[in-house]
C-alpha cells in the first residue's frame, strides 16, 4: 500500500531495483553452486593436483573475483536502475503534471488551457492531443452556449419590450383592449414561441444532434406539397410561384419532414424578401448522383457580405433580412444543418441588392453518412 501512494519515480526505481536484484541473485547462485565445481574440474584437467597450495590459491582467487564482480555489478545495477527511474519518471512526469493542471483549469471552467505534445511517447502524445480535442470543442459547446444566450436575450426584449408597454399602458387605463391592442399582443407572443421552438432546433443543429427518418422521397410530390402549403399566403401578396421538376430528379433517400421543413423556410423567406407581384420558382434537376433544387426569386437580393453571413444564427443585413421583415433570423441556420445532416449542401448566391437571391440544395441520391 505504500508503494502505491508513492510517486512515479519511487515506483520505478523499486521495479527496476527488483529486476536488478533478481538477475544478480541469479548469476551468484550459478556462480557459487556451479561455477567453482567446474573450475576445480578444468584445474584437475589441466594436471594440477587435489590438495595442493597451487590448487587451493587459484580456487580462493576464483571465489574473490567472483565475490567483487557481483558486488561492483551490484553497484553498477543499482546506480543505472536510480538514473534510468529519475530519467524515465521525469520524462513521463512533466506531460502528466501539465495534463492535471489543465483538468483542474478546465474543471473551474477555464476552456482555453491546452497541453503542449513533448513527444515523451507515443501513448502520453495522444492523451494530450486527445485532451486539446476536448478542450477545443468544450470551448466551441461554451462559445455557442454564450452566443445563443446573447442572441436570444437580444432577440426576446423587443417582444418582451412591447408586451411590458401595452401591460402598462391597459394597467393605467392609458391603451384600451381593442382589436389593435389585441393583434400586437398576439403577433409579440407569436414572435416569443416561434423563437423558443427555433432556439431548440438550432442548437440541436450546432451540436449536430438532429434525428433524422430516411426513405425514398419522390421529388415532384414533395415540391408540390411544399408549394401547396404557401400558396395562400404567396396569393394573398400578389405573387407568383412556380414549381418544376425534371423526370432526372425522381426520386431522393432522405428525411421527407425535415427536407419539407428546410423548403418551407427557402420559400417563407423568399416571401418575406421578394415585393408585391414579384416571383418565385421552385425547380428541380437530377445527375445520377445528386438531386438539385433551387428555390429562385425576384426580391430584394444580396450584397457579397450578406452572402457570407447568410447562414449564421440570427444574421440579418441592412436590407434583405432586417427585422421589419419579420423573420426569426434561425430558419437559414437550421436549414443549412438539416442539409448538412443529410450529407448534402445549402448555399445562396446572387447578382446584388434588387437583383433577387437563390438559394440551391444539392443532395446526394442516398445518405453522404450515417444517420443519427
Amino acid at each position: 500500500m505504500r508503494l502505491r501512494n508513492s510517486g512515479l519515480a519511487a515506483r520505478l526505481f523499486a521495479t527496476q531495483l527488483v529486476v536488478v536484484a533478481a538477475s544478480l541473485l541469479g548469476a551468484v547462485a550459478v556462480a557459487t553452486v556451479a561455477g567453482p565445481p567446474l573450475f576445480h574440474e578444468h584445474l584437475e584437467m589441466a594436471g594440477v593436483s587435489g590438495g595442493s597450495p597451487e590448487l587451493f590459491h587459484v580456487e580462493q582467487a576464483y571465489r574473490d573475483a567472483n565475490l567483487i564482480t557481483m558486488a561492483v555489478a551490484l553497484g553498477t545495477g543499482l546506480a543505472c536502475a536510480f538514473l534510468a527511474s529519475f530519467l524515465l519518471s521525469r520524462t513521463i512526469r512533466t506531460p502528466l503534471e501539465q495534463l492535471t493542471a489543465a483538468a483542474a483549469e478546465v474543471a473551474h471552467g477555464n476552456y482555453d488551457v491546452r497541453v503542449p505534445v513533448l513527444g515523451a511517447g507515443g501513448e502520453l502524445d495522444s492523451l494530450a492531443r486527445a485532451f486539446n480535442t476536448m478542450a477545443d470543442q468544450l470551448t466551441r459547446t461554451e462559445e455557442t452556449r454564450r452566443r445563443i444566450l446573447s442572441d436570444l436575450a437580444h432577440e426576446m426584449s423587443t417582444p418582451v419590450s412591447v408586451i411590458s408597454v401595452y401591460l402598462e399602458g391597459l394597467q393605467d387605463q392609458v391603451v384600451e383592449w381593442n382589436p389593435t391592442t389585441h393583434a400586437v399582443m398576439a403577433e409579440q407572443l407569436a414572435r416569443l414561441t416561434r423563437l423558443v421552438e427555433d432556439i431548440d432546433d438550432v442548437s440541436r443543429a450546432e451540436e449536430g444532434r438532429i434525428d433524422l427518418d430516411p426513405a425514398p422521397v419522390p421529388v415532384a410530390d414533395l415540391l408540390d406539397s411544399c408549394a401547396a402549403t404557401v400558396e395562400e399566403n404567396y396569393a394573398a401578396k400578389g405573387m407568383t410561384l412556380t414549381t418544376a421538376a425534371d423526370p432526372d430528379a425522381d426520386v431522393v433517400i432522405a428525411d421527407r419532414q425535415r427536407l419539407a421543413q428546410v423548403l418551407d423556410n427557402l420559400l417563407s423567406n423568399a416571401l418575406r424578401h421578394t415585393p408585391p407581384k414579384g416571383t418565385v420558382s421552385l425547380t428541380a434537376t437530377g445527375t445520377s448522383d445528386t438531386v438539385i433544387i433551387r428555390v429562385t426569386d425576384t426580391g430584394d437580393g444580396m450584397t457579397a457580405d450578406q452572402l457570407t453571413h447568410v447562414f449564421e444564427r440570427f444574421y440579418r443585413g441592412d436590407t434583405a433580412r432586417d427585422r421589419d421583415h419579420g423573420g426569426s433570423g434561425i430558419g437559414l441556420t437550421i436549414s443549412h444543418a438539416l442539409i448538412a445532416a443529410h450529407g448534402g449542401t445549402l448555399t445562396a448566391s446572387s447578382a446584388g441588392p434588387g437583383h433577387g437571391s437563390e438559394f440551391t440544395i444539392e443532395l446526394p441520391r442516398t445518405p453522404g453518412k450515417a444517420y443519427p
